[in-house]
């Protein structure tokens, strides 16, 4: 279901921005909101971080921060690097694939 929810942000930001190529179009929504620009600052400080590591920096709910880091990771702003067992569920490892120099300059991030 998740999954599902991520897919069908992602359809509907290509949608409003017709015309756009995809990409650029996904990497504009994810940037829309002020929590993914959040999660995209403190993965860039980091070499990998997981949304629970992430939601104690915030600090926001673990939930919100998983369905956002989702997206990021859909748009190619961030990237999955490994998964790990931890009390009985999978704990995904992210790091930042950000290229595009004006979406590293929005967030106030070296080119």
């Amino acid at each position: 279901m998740s999954h599902w929810r991520v897919s069908t942000a992602m359809d509907r930001s290509a949608r409003k921005l017709e015309g756009d190529d995809s990409e650029t179009s996904n990497l504009l929504y994810a940037l829309g909101h002020q929590l993914r620009r959040r999660i995209l600052k403190v993965v860039a400080g980091e070499k990998e971080i997981s949304p629970a590591e992430i939601s104690k920096l915030l600090p926001h709910p673990l939930s919100d921060v998983s369905y956002h880091t989702r997206v990021l990771a859909e748009c190619g702003a961030i990237e999955l690097v490994r998964t790990g067992p931890v009390r009985g569920a999978t704990q995904h490892f992210y790091r930042l694939s950000l290229e595009t120099e004006w979406a590293r300059l929005v967030l106030g991030l070296r080119p």
